[in-house]
């Protein structure tokens, strides 16, 4: 038999058993996810094992919530290659609201039968106190990427069911607008699974309406501005342009552009220098250099940055304060400005590595750590954490994280 098949068949064995265990005796499930455990405690207070389908939202107004949703106008733009997948793959794609609520299916032809007969079409709500757990609900309400495997699911009429769902994100506000999910039969799961709905949020993402079409969701991204990358190897981008600075220039800017709302010389100087004795004409000299690269757009008095800008420290800590870790270190591209004097950025650079340190070991996402683990490559502790949370599961990056730990241990 199929090594693949076996592992499989031995997976959705021990599923079953820990499933068996919990329905019959409570809470003595060995070997099961926290994540699941939490959700089978709360199913359990509902309807999930004698549930035959899921409830059905009014027909009406789950349509005319979605002609309203930018979500709509979203999945239209990549229909075409969602609907490809799901018949390459012979899945059952779904979009939901914030409630859970299925608002969009598409499915290949095996896969769109067997979602029609438990309500998994439009309208149908898979919130876990309506129909137990499932991946849609987890991803909604961890607001990260879960996947949910046979007998994971609570209500029987899903254990023969694999599903993979990722939460899709308004880019420019954060907010949460629902989730994506990509499911099919137990002995079809694959390590991509996950990866695939990532993907397909991302792309729903990317599709969101601009400005002019849905003003709350803020204006669409562009080229234009200044962007600074502080992190890793630092650069000054001018409208797409690099910028070719010296250190303590690119200093100044990150400073600047870290104060939106304007430093004074004297604080400026001392964020910059500390107790340096570095006079006040050298640091306007530096800004007045600065001011003229920029086409005059650093105001003084207080100095200022007078042009749209972007700053990737930004875009780090807003992902760990959303919880999002894999986006965080995707985000993070190693140590601020490694070996600055500037005592303001050297405090910076303490805060973001603890944040996204501290944010790991909280959520030890096996992919998030081995993108951390290429930055950091000695920090074991998070190995170690990770490790210890997948525990018996074969997930795919331990024999990596093992080897990263191995060679982190030297």
């Amino acid at each position: 038999m199929d090594h693949t098949a076996t592992s499989l068949r031995d997976r959705r064995l021990d599923a079953v058993r820990a499933w068996t265990a919990f329905v019959q005796q409570g809470d003595d499930a060995v070997g099961v996810r926290p994540e699941i455990l939490s959700s089978w405690r709360r199913s359990a207070q509902g309807t999930g094992l004698q549930v035959h389908g899921a409830p059905l939202a009014d027909e009406h107004d789950t349509a005319a919530f979605w002609q309203d949703s930018p979500l709509q106008a979203a999945v239209s733009a990549v229909e075409h290659e969602l609907r490809r997948s799901a018949e390459d793959g012979d899945l059952v794609l779904a979009v939901t609201d914030t409630r859970t609520r299925i608002l969009w299916t598409y499915g290949g032809r095996v896969m769109r039968r067997k979602a029609e007969t438990v309500n998994f079409v439009a309208g149908g709500r898979w919130d876990d106190a309506s129909v137990g757990t499932n991946a849609l609900d987890l991803a909604g309400r961890l607001d990260r990427p879960a996947t949910v495997f046979s007998a994971e699911h609570f209500s029987p009429i899903v254990h023969n069911w694999v599903c993979w769902a990722a939460p899709v994100h308004d880019p420019a506000t954060g907010e949460r607008l629902g989730v994506i999910d990509l499911s099919t039969t137990w002995d079809r799961a694959h390590p991509i699974g996950l990866a695939t709905a990532r993907l397909m949020a991302q792309m729903i993402e990317s599709a969101l309406p601009d400005t002019r079409q849905h003003p709350r969701l803020g204006p669409p991204v562009s080229d234009q501005g200044l962007a600074l990358t502080l992190l890793g190897a630092a650069e000054a981008r001018l409208d797409g342009q690099r910028l070719l600075l010296n250190r303590r220039q690119t200093e100044i800017l990150a400073l600047l552009a870290l104060h939106p709302e304007g430093l004074s010389l004297e604080r400026l100087h001392a964020m910059l220098y500390g107790d340096a004795g570095v006079s006040v004409s050298t640091l306007k000299a530096e800004v007045s250099h600065l001011r003229s690269t920029l086409g005059g757009a650093i105001s003084s008095r207080p100095y200022r940055l007078m042009l749209p800008v972007s700053v990737d420290v930004d875009e780090v800590l807003e992902q760990v304060r959303r919880g999002r870790v894999l986006a965080a270190v995707t985000a993070y591209g190693g140590d601020l400005m490694p070996g600055t004097n500037s005592p303001a950025l050297s405090e910076l650079a303490e805060v973001v590595a603890v944040a996204v340190r501290e944010a790991l070991l909280a959520d030890p996402d096996p992919d998030a750590v081995l993108g951390y683990s290429e930055i950091a490559p000695y920090d074991a502790e998070v190995l170690e954490t990770c490790l210890r949370r997948i525990g018996a599961d074969t997930h795919r990056a331990v024999p990596l994280l093992r080897g990263r730990l191995a060679a982190a241990r030297r």
